[in-house]
């Protein structure tokens, strides 16, 4: 049995994270453009200087033609890298965004079923070791025997939970 489609709600779930790597994307993508059109001219030019003649016109026809190509291929390409980019930070994001929620929820007292992220999803064992190790506190909190937390002294762990109280 599957589970159930989760959708997702929010465009960008960690905007800065995701457009940020995005730009990285996309900068190395446009630099390698520039390469590639550099070495497309030095290319061209050393033809054109062997030529016995019409090297100059060569030089002045190509010059055009590579700047025509490399502006078609920064029009087409860098939106292109730029999408392909947040769709694929969102199998980042979208769990360390879940993961968060899931933390921020089970320290409140608020969650007691295992944490999920959607199938494809990158970090899927880490969100196995998550619900590892919530699950003794996640289990006596729905059982209602840790609906008090005991006042402990900084330092110690919460009542054979493992888990340290931060000071």
């Amino acid at each position: 049995m599957s589970q159930p489609r989760i959708k997702r709600r929010i465009k960008l779930i960690e905007p800065r994270f995701q457009l940020r790597l995005t730009l990285v994307f996309v900068g190395l993508s446009a630099m390698a453009l520039l390469l590639q059109y550099i070495l497309f001219t030095r290319a061209l030019a050393s033809i054109a200087l062997a030529l016995p003649e019409d090297g100059l016109l060569l030089m002045d026809r190509a010059s055009g033609v590579l700047l025509g190509v490399l502006a078609t291929s920064f029009l087409l390409f860098l939106p292109l890298i730029f999408t392909v980019g947040v769709l694929t930070t969102f199998r980042i994001a979208g769990p360390m965004y879940r993961f968060r929620q899931f933390l921020n929820d089970v320290k409140r007292g608020e969650q007691s079923a295992p944490c999920r992220i959607r199938e494809g999803d990158e970090f899927q064992d880490f969100c196995e070791l998550l619900n590892e190790v919530t699950d003794p506190l996640r289990r006596s909190r729905s059982e209602g025997a840790g609906d008090e937390v005991p006042e402990e002294a900084p330092g110690e762990t919460l009542a054979g939970h493992g888990l340290r109280r931060s000071a």
